[in-house]
């Protein structure tokens, strides 16, 4: 049952996730910040925790995706951390590049993270 509740609400943060980043405002120069690398098989699903932060800030997508390799399917609030869920589409590479702003209306990036996504 609990599974289920999971996954319910990370398809409605979902819906919500997807119409929020089409109205944030363009994030500027990212600063320096850690940079993972992850590989994947094409139909897995790729998760990128992130910590959660106090005061308002949040953490935004701040580049576009290549979509032909990697598409979000969720986020959520897990435990202490912000959770983002991609599907592995077709092969190639890209980067998630996260920004911390003070809100979606900032475009100052306070923190960054880098995955760099190679599908097989």
């Amino acid at each position: 049952m609990k599974r289920v509740i999971v996954v319910m609400s990370i398809l409605s943060a979902l819906t919500y996730g997807r119409a929020a980043l089409a109205e944030s405002t363009p994030i500027g120069p990212l600063p320096a910040g850690p940079i993972s690398s992850i590989e994947a098989q094409q139909g897995e699903l790729v998760a990128v925790a992130l910590p959660s932060r106090s005061g308002g800030r949040v953490w935004r997508i701040a580049r576009r995706l290549d979509d032909s390799v990697l598409r979000e399917v969720s986020e959520a609030n897990v435990g202490g951390s912000i959770v983002l869920v991609f599907r592995a589409r077709g092969a190639g590479s890209t980067t998630i590049a996260m920004a911390l702003t003070v809100s979606d209306s900032s475009s100052k990036a306070l923190e960054s993270r880098r995955y760099r996504v190679r599908v097989h």
